[in-house]
């Protein structure tokens, strides 16, 4: 039992460590030589990175991170405390790093001119949806890795954390409302132009940032939901028929090794007694299950429906108190 703990313990770790290096490059590459601001610590930072171009955008992050993660200690307990306080200090740090071999000098580094990003051979300034879209993954795909951790790169994901477990509000509703705000502080800054004097004065096209930011967050949100999560391709079927389907029961058993439940029922207009099976079935399964079905019973009455979340044996599991769960 101590040997799969540490195990769990050492693959949390490298999900944490994958996580942030993932996290910290779709910033580099996607979000930041483009002044897309999608919400968070690092959307905020990229935003007072164009009022104060000397400063990079991770050293911005730290001086988010660090009162947030006194609220995380405080509020969400102090084992995630002590992974989001790794994850939260080295996520900058290599945003910075990263940031420092990909541009050419400082003065490329303060102007983050994707232009001169790799030297020139990155430069995606024509297809702001395209780097709006990677970016949003790669950043969904990190920060899901991060709290699939127990942890949290710190920013907003330590705000939605804490609306979830005090308000009862959505981890990933929670990251969408706490990003919108940021959104519109970047409207502010870039949209409206309210710049440091050494920047260019914000043009039409600055506007437009806002709605690839838009994007951006709702794909993050998307991602970190299924990475977390998985797909949610579970169905519930139900089968009513007025004889006992043998056939279906033996396919259910032994063709897919899989049980139903069995439930009293009667018809409402006949008074007689019915059989109902509810199942739960991957999407791939139904139309197999529904062939059975009809094979058992052309006239039975059936019903599937999505199964929003599925736990038990064969299933996932009922998660403990505490656990991040995005939907």
């Amino acid at each position: 039992m101590k040997n799969n703990a540490k195990l769990t313990a050492a693959l949390e770790w490298l999900e944490i460590m994958v996580g942030c290096v993932v996290l910290a490059a779709g910033f580099v590459f996607f979000i930041n030589p483009y002044n897309i601001v999608p919400g968070g610590v690092y959307g905020a930072s990229i935003v007072l990175h164009n009022l104060f171009p000397s400063i990079q955008v991770g050293t911005f992050g730290y001086m988010f991170d660090v009162p947030l993660l006194l609220l995380s200690v405080v509020l969400l307990g102090s084992k995630l405390g002590a992974r989001t306080l790794a994850a939260a200090m080295i996520t900058p740090a290599i945003m910075n790093f990263i940031s420092s071999l990909v541009y050419p000098d400082a003065a490329a580094l303060q102007s983050l001119d994707p232009a001169l990003l790799l030297g020139g051979k990155f430069d995606l300034s024509d297809h702001l949806m395209l780097s709006c879209i990677i970016g949003g993954v790669m950043i969904g795909v990190g920060s899901g890795l991060v709290i699939r951790g127990q942890a949290t790169s710190g920013g907003s994901d330590i705000v939605g954390m804490i609306m979830q477990k005090y308000l009862g509000i959505r981890f990933s509703n929670a990251i969408l409302m706490v990003d919108g705000m940021v959104v519109l502080f970047g409207l502010l800054v870039i949209g409206f132009g309210i710049c440091s004097e050494d920047e260019v004065t914000a043009d039409a096209s600055s506007w437009y940032l806002s709605f690839y930011s838009l994007i951006s967050i709702y794909v993050i949100s998307r991602v970190i939901a299924f990475v977390i999560s998985g797909a949610k391709d579970d169905k519930l079927i139900f089968v009513i028929s007025d004889k006992e389907m043998i056939l279906l029961h033996k396919f259910i058993l032994k063709d897919m090794d899989r049980t139903a439940t069995m439930i009293k029922s009667s018809g409402l207009y006949t008074g007689k007694d019915k059989e109902m099976l509810m199942l739960v079935a991957k999407s791939r399964e139904v139309s197999k299950i529904k062939m059975k079905i009809k094979e058992a019973d052309p006239r039975a009455f059936v019903v599937v429906t999505d199964a929003y979340d599925t736990y038990g044996e064969g299933w996932k599991v009922l998660p403990n108190k505490g656990d991040i769960m995005p939907e």
